[in-house]
């Protein structure tokens, strides 16, 4: 198995902190959807811990578009108030083109994308992400310097990945993400966890996604296998515990980052979150991608 845990670990933890259009939360549990509303949520969470916000290109309703306003806006807010590193979505549901996709790779203070490894069956449906999609993703993110989060939903997307690693595709070191928990793909169990971190090359960084998260069983498990990056997030499950929500975002990072201090790690600054994961210092709008 890559990795065990090692006493005073830095961990990254990271948040999503907008559920998908049409998911349902518990009454208490306010969804983001403003870019006010979400840069209040990302700054709260920084505050308590986390170094990396995920975000889509999404509108005021939730719903993902290739129209940057949007992010752009909420990012602008996020920086005049906190240090943070910005995962753009590559992913994400959607009719949009293969273009559309990946336009959070054109705001200058993406660093990290999230790379969706091949097709899943997810629910009734099939998340489409072919060979040649991939290549195209990885390509972008390397003309904009942003370092590909490799998504992971079954034990055959670590095969792709090597093998597009092997191609020149992906740059080493790799960075995996466990995706476990989605409806029809690989459940969110440990003896899952356990075999996918086996299978990668020795000394390989990864982290955890839970999808319908209701409590910290499985994170407390990947944290305790050597996981570098934990999320928690609106995004993935708005549970503190088995039937307890949370109000914020916030709450659900404070919750993770009390987890990884019990077992004897420290959570990570932003500034350590880059150099764990080889990113430049800090990006600012005032930058600007050819």
């Amino acid at each position: 198995m890559a990795g065990v845990m090692e006493a005073k670990q830095k961990i990254i933890v990271a948040v999503a902190p907008v559920s998908h259009v049409g998911k349902e939360l518990p009454v208490e549990t306010r969804n983001p959807l403003t870019p006010e509303e979400v840069a209040n949520e990302a700054i709260r969470c920084a505050e308590e811990g986390a170094s990396i916000v995920h975000l889509h290109v999404r509108d005021d309703r939730g719903v993902q578009v290739s129209d940057l306003s949007w992010f752009r806006s909420t990012l602008d807010l996020i920086d005049a108030r906190a240090d943070v590193i910005i995962n753009g979505s590559t992913g994400g549901v959607s009719d949009l083109s293969l273009e559309d996709r990946c336009v959070s790779l054109d705001e200058p203070r993406v660093q990290i994308g999230s790379l969706n490894m091949g097709s899943v069956n997810f629910g009734e449906s099939v998340y489409i992400n072919t060979v040649p999609d991939i290549r195209f993703w990885a390509r972008r993110m390397a003309e904009r310097t942003v370092i590909p989060e490799l998504e992971i939903f079954n034990p055959s997307l670590i095969t792709t990945s090597l093998q597009l690693r092997d191609e020149g595709v992906l740059p080493d070191p790799l960075h995996f993400n466990f995706c476990l928990g989605f409806p029809h793909s690989i459940s969110a169990d440990v003896r899952n966890l356990f075999f996918l971190a086996d299978l990668l090359p020795e000394g390989t960084e990864w982290g955890l996604v839970h999808e319908g998260m209701q409590d910290l069983t499985v994170v407390s498990a990947a944290l305790g296998m050597g996981a570098r990056v934990l999320r928690v997030g609106f995004e993935d499950g708005p549970f503190l515990r088995r039937g307890e929500p949370a109000r914020s975002n916030a709450e659900l990072v404070a919750n993770l980052v009390r987890l990884i201090r019990v077992a004897g790690c420290e959570v990570a600054t932003p500034d350590e979150a880059r150099h764990i994961l080889g990113l430049s210092s800090r990006r600012t709008g005032n930058d600007r991608r050819t």
